[in-house]
């Protein structure tokens, strides 16, 4: 199992900076950052600087969409940050949550989606894409990144299948991630793919702590974020095609605000029980966290990505770079 970071663009930019060079420096293979640009900074140029002050780091969105942004512009960027990184960035795209909804828009559509990891792929290898009837090419792109779709539900899973490099889960509870491998193993299937080939990625925050109590209030706010999305497939899928561990703990839950979006002690994780963040996260002492990443592991995942955004950060970074990526290597 490999390990990555995910960075909120809300702390002081140089903070950003460091923090990815310490996450270099302590073994984590990846940083990845939020792409939510009303919320919070715009995350390209903090892409861009990370990529000039790392070495081995593989960089990206987790996760952008296809709509926030033209698709030639999203290949544009990413084209141009594998020049500046040494080619070492990977897409992270979905159909689009947050920035979206607080512009008052949906997510894309599955089928957009799709378009547009197809668009994104001939751009940046270099190929001539008819894009609304008109021919376009970035002629000096060669080098496509990886593509790493986000997605819970079976139809944004097949797809994963079908076509993505990796599949983005952002949660951490084993049992649900084998129900969703079910649906990528289908899809790649379909498509003639080995399923092992489809690199899997539990995301979620940690919190090391003995004292229980602690560790679940600062990372509640987790599954309140990961409620957006059970409610956006409860509107798509009825109730008894979806798993109650993922369906269930949304039946109370009031409402949610974006302004305060993965926010540690937010309102809008007061529905979420101790047993939902228990399942989502990775909280306790050090021996819990081991004991849950060996899970995962067993269910699939090939990489971990702490969501590191409830404090302590540097503290984090380093008790996981001693004491836990050492195991796993």
């Amino acid at each position: 199992m490999e390990f990555g970071i995910t960075l909120k663009p809300d702390m002081a930019v140089e903070r950003l900076v460091s923090l990815a060079q310490q996450a270099e420096a302590a073994g984590f293979r990846y940083g990845w950052m939020f792409d939510s640009h009303i919320l919070w900074k715009e995350p390209y140029p903090l892409l861009t600087l990370m990529a000039a002050q790392t070495r081995r780091m593989h960089l990206g969105t987790c996760v952008t969409n296809p709509a926030v942004r033209d698709i030639t512009v999203t290949a544009s960027l990413y084209a141009t940050l594998n020049v500046i990184s040494g080619g070492r960035m990977e897409l992270g795209i979905g159909r689009g949550d947050s920035s979206r909804r607080v512009l008052g828009k949906k997510p894309t559509t599955v089928k957009q989606l799709e378009e547009a990891v197809e668009t994104f792929r001939a751009l940046t290898s270099g190929r001539e894409v008819n894009y609304d009837g008109q021919p376009v090419r970035l002629s000096w792109s060669n080098g496509a990144p990886r593509v790493w779709i986000a997605g819970y539900g079976p139809q944004v899973l097949r797809l994963v299948g079908q076509v993505a490099d990796g599949v983005i889960l952002q949660l951490a509870d084993p049992e649900l991630i084998a129900w969703f491998l079910r649906f990528i193993e289908e899809g790649a299937r379909e498509a003639g793919r080995d399923p092992k080939t489809i690199e899997v990625m539990a995301a979620a925050p940690v919190w090391v702590s003995d004292d229980l109590e602690v560790a679940r209030e600062r990372v509640r706010w987790f599954p309140a974020l990961v409620s957006n999305h059970v409610i956006d497939l409860l509107r798509r899928y009825p109730p008894r095609e979806l798993p109650p561990g993922l369906r269930a703990y949304v039946e109370n839950r009031p409402g949610y605000d974006y302004q305060h979006h993965c926010e540690v002690g937010s309102n809008n994780a007061a529905f979420v029980s101790d047993e939902v963040v228990d399942r989502f996260c990775l909280v306790g002492p050090l021996e819990a966290h081991r004991e849950k990443l060996q899970r995962l592991a067993e269910a699939g995942v090939t990489q971990f990505n702490i969501y590191l955004m409830c404090g302590e950060e540097e503290q984090t970074v380093e008790t996981y770079g001693r004491e836990i990526l050492p195991a796993f290597a």
